[in-house]
């Protein structure tokens, strides 16, 4: 493992805290794919403590950007990932900033 994936897993486990932007290198239950304008699956329901993991598959650019300013990702091309660690139950929804029409949720128990 490179340093780069080292920093990029601490990133992540931080990110819910402190609003920090993460990647990560391996697929999970709990990811989320970015495909033709869709997120997939477009609910997810999740533990507290869990790691969600959005990649996207589309040419175009996405974002994931909660509507209650929890967490935002910096515009991801293809293949791209952002991570967040959900560590609070609720509901969180979220858009893509950039295609506002895309919409989804995680679900946190």
């Amino acid at each position: 493992m490179t340093k780069m994936h080292i920093a990029a897993m601490l990133i992540a486990g931080f990110s819910f805290a402190s609003g920090a932007y993460g990647t990560a290198c391996a697929q999970s239950a709990n990811e989320i794919t970015i495909k033709d304008f869709m997120y997939a699956p477009m609910q997810l329901t999740v533990k507290a403590g869990d790691t969600v993991i959005w990649k996207n598959m589309d040419e175009e650019p996405h974002t994931i950007v909660s509507l209650d300013g929890a967490f935002r990702s910096m515009a991801l091309d293809q293949n791209d990932t952002f991570s967040m660690v959900f560590a609070k139950p609720g509901t969180y929804r979220y858009i893509c900033s950039i295609h506002p029409q895309m919409t989804a949720s995680v679900v946190v128990q």
